[in-house]
């Protein structure tokens, strides 16, 4: 049996992407890892970051994005799927370049593809997600925010990632029109849900940084920079009371720390105070969510992009 990692990014080192990290955080149990490299601002340095991991299961591929022929951020899923189809091994392992895995994990993942290798039913595996929020110490636990989502397929050419990259689904035949991006097109896949855990780390920047990754993100949806959208560059974004999201006391990915490390814009954030008008804040999905987190313990009405046939054990 045989594990490919694979992923895309751009501007990583611009816009904050842990994207070294989240790469070795599941190096150990992959036999390669591609990383299709976006052209980036002359002055971004991505490539060598991921260079920097010296290890001979690195595989890079250099692309330009067309977000005027991929819109609505669909341009992540066709450099995601540009990733897929260099991989080689028999199942897939996706992490977008701002997540990462606790290496407490990695015998769990390793364990549970061996075991459904010839099970061809099983399309892929399910993970949980854990969003920190602001910085290292909290997570979102709102309805608004997905909890689980697929990061392990099967090496099926029929497999693409799907809109802007959050999932993957099954097409009898793919050509990356608007239609095949659309919520009802192809087919959810079969996945077997496993008990770990994936940290996502993309709303966990410096709030300046965090506003330059919400205008590179416009004008990849649009095609062009939309200030009637976001505010102005300039100004910088405001997570909103810490104090108002859940607090996160674990231990994070041992391949984190370093990055972690480099926390240095504390005195940036609110700890308390008036809410900031995200989504997440609206009245609506804080009931919803006291619901679920309160009586059950996780999402009931969210969206679900797959089909769970099992769970995994040992």
């Amino acid at each position: 049996m045989t594990i490919s990692g694979f992923t895309f990014v751009k501007n990583a080192t611009k816009l904050y992407f842990p994207a070294k990290q989240s790469i070795l955080s599941i190096l150990p149990i992959v036999d390669e890892f591609i990383v299709v490299i976006g052209k980036g601002d002359k002055d971004d340095k991505t490539e060598e970051v991921i260079q920097s991991i010296n290890s001979d299961k690195i595989k890079i591929i250099h692309s330009e994005w067309d977000v005027d022929s991929y819109p609505w951020n669909t341009i992540f899923a066709q450099q995601t799927d540009m990733a897929k189809e260099a991989c080689s091994g028999d199942w897939l392992f996706y992490l977008q370049s701002d997540e990462a895995i606790h290496e407490k994990w990695l015998p769990t993942i390793k364990n549970a593809c061996q075991k459904h290798l010839n099970d061809k039913k099983v399309d892929g595996f399910l993970f949980k997600y854990k969003h920190l929020w602001g910085d290292y110490n909290h997570y979102q636990r709102n309805h608004v925010w997905y909890d689980r989502e697929i990061r392990i397929i099967r090496n099926d050419k029929k497999i693409h990632s799907w809109k802007d990259a959050q999932s993957f689904r099954k097409f009898e035949a793919f050509d990356y029109t608007f239609e095949d991006y659309h919520q009802h097109a192809g087919n959810k896949l079969n996945v077997i849900e496993l008990p770990c855990e994936v940290f996502h780390y993309g709303f966990v920047r410096p709030p300046k940084l965090m506003r330059k990754k919400a205008k590179s993100s416009e004008v990849s949806f649009f095609g062009k920079y939309r200030p009637d959208k976001i505010n102005q560059e300039d100004t910088t974004f405001d997570y909103g009371p810490l104090n108002k999201v859940t607090s996160f006391k674990g231990s994070h990915p041992s391949a984190m720390q370093d990055w972690i490390a480099d926390f240095h814009w504390k005195d940036e954030l609110r700890y308390s105070g008036k809410r900031a008008g995200h989504k997440h804040d609206n009245l609506k999905y804080r009931l919803i969510s006291w619901v679920e987190n309160t009586f059950f313990g996780k999402q009931l009405w969210g969206f679900q992009n797959y089909k769970i046939i099992g769970k995994y054990k040992e």
